[in-house]
């Protein structure tokens, strides 16, 4: 029987295999656990059971590491917020305060004092004050 693939299957087999590179180990053993598990994971491809487990004090940790970043991130955007409300009510309380002072020094005018009042039957002066000078003998 003539199978042609067949006949491309073995030609394939018959093709030089590429060199495949291997990383020596290192003598010393090494206790830092991130590179541990990172060397495993692009050298030999799959992590296994064994030190995914071993790697998981890392990982909490590296977990925890983010969770306190988006919650510092989210902390600021807040913080951002109050400051902007707060200096909009700081420039509506001056504005506020900078029309009361103009209302009250239009009202403590003479004129409007004086209408004010004409209503209680208090009227201006129209001579000027007289002063009252008591000697020292008198009393």
């Amino acid at each position: 029987m003539n199978n042609q693939f067949r006949e491309e299957i073995e030609e394939e087999e018959e093709l030089p295999e590429e060199p495949v590179i291997k990383l020596k180990p290192k003598k010393e053993k090494d206790t830092d656990h991130a590179s541990v598990f990172f060397r495993k994971l692009f050298t030999e491809g799959v992590v296994s059971k064994e030190s995914a487990t071993a790697m998981m004090p890392f990982l909490v940790f590296l977990s925890l590491l983010t969770m306190l970043y988006i919650a510092n991130s989210h902390m600021a955007v807040k913080n951002i917020r109050d400051i902007d409300k707060l200096n909009k009510e700081v420039k509506e309380l001056s504005w506020e305060y900078k029309s009361l002072k103009a209302d009250l020094m239009f009202k403590s005018k003479l004129t409007e004092v004086a209408k004010k009042v004409d209503t209680l039957g208090i009227k201006e002066l129209t001579e000027p004050p007289k002063k009252i000078i008591v000697s020292s003998d008198e009393h």
